[in-house]
């Protein structure tokens, strides 16, 4: 039985910003999303997640520009993005700034023009007749041979390069369940050695969280995103946190998230998906037990979907409107020690009312956060059970106070929220 990774401890109460850089500036380059550093800083930002920064096959490319997804070379920088030595500059400002950087790693598959096709064709999956291809439908990429194990030592080569030659901070690993979780366990166990890293999977296998740090926690997005539409209920949410509780390992934190990159582009922005309930249910990613994500754009708020193979840049205004919301959730997370040790998990309140209200408290010590959600269109008042009060408390937003001896909170919006704290 292999023991499980013990999560990096600086990823604790933190949080992940993703960078889309084709988007982020007219430039589209490292260079130009630095001037945001200073600002992302000040929300409260403390890991940056760059979307792939290797560069993109030109054969089987689709859109003018291609994936970030279909890679033509492990250890180069996309010229579109700058050069090596900009890059290195940019992790470089983000440490000086107190945050970290990882970058996505896409190990299932490259571009059919990667350099390994004509160096070495053995590192990939090949049909009978010698040709590449790929399973899962994605016509701009093809698959690799885990089968092979000199390509397996090229792959963890080539992540040891983003360390030691740029200095980064970890990985967000693509579909890692596609990939095996021997390769996995291999690679963390050597490149963990050169410094402490964290470790993203875009998945729910649980098997695989004895590796990965964090994963993304698809079905309660999914599940959200139906009771939005009225296809599910408050016990279905429910249901899904109970599934995280009981089924998932303890240690293994969850990613949670209104938006990023995939949903963005293909499903709708997170105003599409959730309405007027996006910023409830923001509230929560950033106070239930796990790590929120921040998608590029979200601070503005960016309303539009991101083209995925095209420049599509976002259209920043003078100011964000959401940044100083962001930005109390996200210094809350880290200056409240509820939100980041392992004996603050949240306890579910019940709440009588006629209307969804999804209610928690997170305690440590004598230190206690209390979230109230109205998941709903129409105004109500909750009335807080006494033994859940263990103090006076004041929302983060408002300055409201309830108090054990006046526990009710008035006039609640429809889907409006209260982030309660002594």
């Amino acid at each position: 039985m292999y023991k499980r990774f013990t999560p990096v401890a600086w990823c604790k109460g933190s949080n992940v910003y993703e960078v889309n850089i084709r988007q982020y500036t007219e430039e589209g380059t490292f260079n130009a999303f630095a001037r945001h550093l200073p600002r992302l800083r000040d929300m409260g930002v403390e890991i940056l997640w760059f979307m792939p920064v290797t560069p993109i096959s030109k054969e089987g490319r689709q859109g003018s520009l291609g994936s970030y997804y279909a890679c033509s070379d492990y250890v180069s920088i996309n010229p579109e993005f700058g050069t090596l030595d900009d890059f290195r500059l940019l992790v470089d400002e983000a440490h000086g700034l107190g945050m970290r950087v990882i970058i996505d790693w896409v190990a299932n598959h490259t571009g059919w023009d990667h350099t390994w096709t004509r160096t070495n064709p053995e590192f990939y999956r090949r049909t009978a007749d010698g040709k590449f291809y790929d399973v899962n439908g994605w016509h701009d990429v093809i698959d690799l041979n885990y089968y092979d194990h000199a390509m397996r030592r090229a792959m963890i080569a080539a992540m040891r390069f983003w360390i030691e030659e740029t200095n980064i901070d970890g990985f967000r690993c693509d579909m890692a369940h596609l990939v095996p979780l021997d390769f996995w366990r291999e690679a963390r166990t050597k490149l963990d050695t050169i410094k402490p890293l964290f470790w993203l999977a875009e998945t729910e296998h649980t098997a695989y969280l004895s590796v990965f740090d964090s994963w993304y926690t698809w079905q309660w997005m999914a599940a959200t995103e139906k009771f939005c539409r009225h296809q599910a209920s408050l016990t279905d949410l429910l249901q899904i946190l109970h599934r995280y509780r009981h089924d998932f390992p303890p240690k293994a934190i969850g990613l949670y998230f209104t938006a990023n990159h995939d949903e963005n582009s293909w499903n709708g922005t997170e105003y599409e998906k959730y309405g007027a309930a996006a910023k409830a249910f923001a509230v929560f990613s950033c106070t239930w037990d796990g790590i929120p994500l921040v998608y590029s754009g979200q601070e503005l708020p960016n309303r539009k979907r991101l083209k995925f193979f095209d420049k599509d840049q976002i259209e920043w205004q003078d100011t964000c409107e959401l940044h100083d919301f962001y930005k109390t959730l996200l210094h809350l997370r880290r200056q409240h020690p509820a939100l980041h040790h392992d004996d603050a998990a949240p306890q579910l309140i019940n709440i009588a009312s006629h209307e969804p209200v999804l209610a928690f408290t997170r305690c440590h010590h004598n230190r206690q956060l209390l979230v109230v959600l109205n998941l709903s269109p129409n105004e109500i008042s909750v009335t807080l059970p006494e033994q859940q009060l263990k103090h006076s408390l004041k929302d983060i937003f408002s300055g409201t106070t309830v108090s054990p001896d006046a526990p009710v909170i008035h006039s609640l919006k429809g889907w409006d929220y209260c982030v309660l704290v002594n």
